[in-house]
């Protein structure tokens, strides 16, 4: 069997506390999710670690990973299971000296295999490649292609993640051009259905493409 792709959810941009941590217990429930971002802009630090220590522990009692995007200072207040940093944040080195080196620390790439290359050799849990497809979440001045997957598949032993634009019709083809993890906000919180059969619809078309028959 193929390795199998994962789903890392990412929190909507804003939302309410009480409805959403409703949300993502459903969402949790719908299937295999290997890590939850947490992805607040403009809020105070106090704020960050308010609703991070309201959500952690239905992140991990679901057996999914918590990350904190962008501050590794507060990941580590809050004992998070990560952070994700971009290429604007706090550098890999200033992440992992506030983590250690047991905490998932996970660089954003865009779309350069060098900065990559450079995330993976100093140590990154995982590099995260995109914006594959628009996003309402936030407007993305880089754009890759599938091939990067491909490649980086081809080369690194390292994960990588595909971000952006990434709901159920679209993720198939990333996922098999080689994302170890598709990194999916609104796709799972607007899905029609619900968050629940959202995360359920992904699992089911991972579990597809890795019960393929290889090519080789």
């Amino acid at each position: 069997m193929k390795q199998r792709c994962r789903l890392y959810l990412i929190t909507p941009p804003s939302f309410e506390l009480a409805a959403f941590s409703q949300a993502l217990t459903e969402a949790l429930a719908g299937g295999d999710v290997a890590c939850v971002q947490l992805r607040l802009k403009d809020v105070s630090d106090a704020e960050i670690l308010r609703i991070g220590a309201a959500l952690k522990p239905i992140v991990q009692n679901a057996g999914a990973a918590f990350i904190l995007n962008d501050r590794p200072e507060l990941a580590a207040k809050l004992d998070a299971d990560g952070v994700h940093v971009g290429q604007e944040d706090a550098s890999y080195a200033e992440a992992r000296a506030a983590l250690g080196k047991d905490r998932i620390v996970g660089v954003t790439c865009h779309n350069s295999r060098d900065l990559a290359y450079a995330a993976a050799e100093a140590g990154a849990d995982y590099v995260a490649f995109g914006a594959f497809h628009p996003t309402g979440t936030k407007q993305p001045k880089f754009w890759a292609e599938p091939d990067i997957l491909e490649i980086w598949q081809e080369t690194m032993e390292t994960p990588c993640v595909a971000i952006g634009g990434i709901i159920v019709e679209n993720g198939e083809a990333l996922a098999r051009a080689g994302a170890d993890f598709l990194a999916v906000s609104a796709g799972v919180w607007a899905y029609p259905e619900g968050p629940r059969a959202a995360v359920a619809a992904f699992n089911g078309m991972f579990d597809r493409l890795a019960s393929e028959p290889s090519a080789d």
